[in-house]
């Protein structure tokens, strides 16, 4: 390892915190490179939080079974391009897709040019109201398991191509209210179970091969039309074979208006029952702070703000054992991060914030958790809820047991399990589609301005999960960069964020880089045990130079017990794209993702090579332009005492 790998040691590098959050030690390290800027340590505290209460990180039943039944319909036009798997939920922003108290109720999927069938992922939407595929080239058999899906209230099937009979499992289905199955080629007859489908309102099967007698109840439903059959009806027998209050077949919209419209008002009407509640609550008590004040040792009560649980003060006392010092998992200049049981036995971390006594601090705290909660992705630390009293700020989150990048990669206790090389690759990705999300689907944007390995924690399989928000910051679309004071961690802020105080999504590519070689070499942004031997203290410098001598060997973890050589020089070679000086040569992180499949990755590289090979050949020509002034100052200095004399 000719000499680079750095002994192990306990001593604690500059910059870098336990586990949610930021000891970052910044004004002594500006203040030790002289660097005119005062570091404020009053953080504003911005929190990234789900708007869905799943039991844990990741956990997404519903999108994985959507992404699956548009797999099977077989989207070959490319109708549908927003439903993204990264996403923790498609509630948040997928189209065609309808939502209700965290549940999917609805999907208008009609005339997308489907060539496929249907999928069994669709019975795991167990809250399906509306089901609408019409005009379509749809086939295959009807599915016995929809019948199963009892919540299902409309399912539009018509203009396609299904064959065989009608199930006679569909009878369960005891809600169902609109049932269009009308220019199909179904064959058979319709089976007897649907009289017991007593609120059905509208049942069209027409221009299908359907034969035999229909049950009688289903002439007396308001709306129905069995023309183009050979079923037994109009002048074979003396019953319509069409409703006189038949009118044409609704279109998606016309349906999914009749859904949305009922989920509105539903919404609506709790909503306004809330306010009058609380509203009276605050009469009765006659508080004078807002909903959110809350009194140590009150009685339990939950108030929400969007899907955040609100505890009270005693609530977290008791689940960390009134905040126990053996409890502490985590500490820095926001406080203290404790382990802590709630009473039905889930396991969370709790955030207790410190010197937040601000003038308008509740507001902020407020407006910020709200605004910022729309962002929803897997990759992305969920707040389970908060505590608010008079003098407390407290954050609740999911307990992560496998703790952060950092300490696996270099605060293990003797026993404990590092991080492998695929582990490693796949953080690296999570991190990026993390940031991605984060810049370019969330309106405002937010730029995270504190990405290190320490703020990366890691769920129960491993997987990243972003977190540590309290230096983020929304932006406005309309502004290309944020003038704000410089916060963050030595060693991975942008340079230009340094000397200007500018900081944009730009900044954050650099902090992922700086993260990315931290995952490659287990080291530290900055490291002054480095002097020892006589390496550079900055990581990235360090990693340049191994990389110019060709020494790929030397910047891999001396941990690792194998790893591809092919990934590696793939990861660091990002890096050093992500870490470039001039922010306009960095990529975005859409592109990054892209460059760390491998994709374009060649000829960004090329263009590197050769901008750093111009740089060296302009810092050495002004490093001889220096020695030669310096050097004819030493000469002039001369003449003048040999005068002197």
């Amino acid at each position: 390892m000719a000499g680079s790998k750095l002994p192990k040691r306990e001593k604690r590098s500059l910059g870098e915190s336990s586990l949610v959050g930021g000891d970052n030690y910044t004004i002594g390290v500006l203040s030790h490179w002289h660097v005119p800027l005062k570091l404020m340590i009053k953080w504003l505290i911005l929190l990234l939080t789900l708007r869905i209460n799943y039991s844990s990180v990741g956990s997404n039943v519903e999108g994985d079974a959507l992404i699956e039944f548009l797999r099977v319909l077989n989207d070959s036009n490319g109708k549908i391009t927003d439903w993204d798997d990264n996403f923790v939920t498609p509630c948040f922003s997928w189209s065609n897709v309808t939502c209700m108290n965290r549940n999917v109720i609805s999907l208008s999927l009609a005339s997308n040019g489907f060539s496929g069938t249907l999928s069994p992922s669709i019975t795991k939407l167990k809250f399906l109201v509306s089901l609408e595929l019409q005009d379509n080239n749809l086939s295959g058999v009807l599915p016995d398991y929809l019948g199963n899906m009892t919540h299902l209230q409309n399912l539009n099937l018509s203009h396609n191509n299904f064959n065989g009979s009608i199930p006679i499992a569909w009878g369960q289905l005891s809600n169902l209210k609109h049932l269009v199955l009308r220019g199909n080629n179904l064959t058979g007859s319709i089976p007897d179970s649907f009289a017991n489908i007593t609120g059905l309102r509208e049942l069209d099967l027409s221009f299908n091969d359907l034969t035999g007698r229909i049950p009688a109840q289903l002439f007396l439903i308001p709306t129905f039309n069995y023309t183009g059959t050979r079923l037994i009806c109009g002048s074979s027998l003396q019953q319509p074979c069409v409703s006189s209050s038949s009118i044409p077949v609704s279109t998606s919209k016309s349906k999914l208006r009749i859904v949305s419209t009922a989920a509105s008002c539903g919404a609506f009407l709790l909503l306004s029952l809330g306010v009058i509640f609380a509203y009276q609550y605050r009469q009765m008590h006659k508080l004078k702070h807002d909903v959110f004040v809350d009194v140590a040792g009150e009685d339990e009560r939950k108030i929400s703000l969007g899907q955040l649980r609100r505890f009270s003060w005693r609530e977290l006392q008791l689940a960390t054992d009134n905040f126990s010092e053996n409890n502490t998992i985590g500490q820095g200049g926001f406080g203290k991060v404790y382990r802590g049981v709630l009473l039905d036995n889930t396991k969370v971390a709790v955030k207790r914030l410190t010197d937040y006594h601000n003038p308008g601090g509740e507001a902020a705290f407020q407006r910020e958790v709200q605004l910022i909660s729309v962002a929803v992705h897997r990759n992305l630390l969920r707040l389970i809820g908060f505590c608010t009293t008079s003098s407390e700020r407290i954050l609740v989150y999911p307990f992560m047991r496998n703790r952060s990048v950092a300490y696996r990669l270099r605060d293990l206790k003797p026993g404990e399990k590092g991080l492998e090389w695929p582990t490693r690759k796949r953080v690296a990705f999570g991190a990026a589609h993390g940031l991605e999300y984060l810049h370019e689907h969330c309106n405002p944007k937010i730029i995270h301005r504190d990405l290190k390995a320490a703020n990366i924690l890691l769920d129960d399989e491993f997987e990243a999960v972003l977190g540590d928000f309290g230096l983020a910051k929304l932006v406005d679309t309309k502004l290309t960069h944020v003038t704000t004071q410089v916060r963050g961690t030595m060693g991975h802020i942008a340079p230009e964020y340094l000397s200007t105080g500018k900081s944009s999504e730009k900044t954050d590519v650099f902090g992922y880089g700086i993260t990315l070689l931290e995952l490659v070499t287990g080291q530290r942004a900055i490291d002054f045990s480095r002097l020892e031997e006589e390496e550079d203290v900055l990581l990235l410098d360090h990693i340049k130079k191994l990389q110019r001598e060709k020494r790929l060997d030397d910047i891999v973890d001396g941990n690792l017990k194998s790893y591809n050589p092919k990934e590696v020089e793939t990861l660091v070679q990002v890096a050093l794209l992500c870490t470039q000086s001039s922010p306009e040569d960095r990529p975005k992180m859409a592109e990054v993702v892209t460059l760390l499949q491998g994709m374009g990755l060649s000829e960004r590289w090329a263009e590197w090579e050769h901008l750093e090979e111009k740089r060296n050949q302009e810092f050495s020509l002004f490093g001889h332009q220096f020695a030669w002034a310096e050097e004819s100052t030493h000469d002039q200095e001369a003449i003048q005492l040999s005068r002197a004399r």
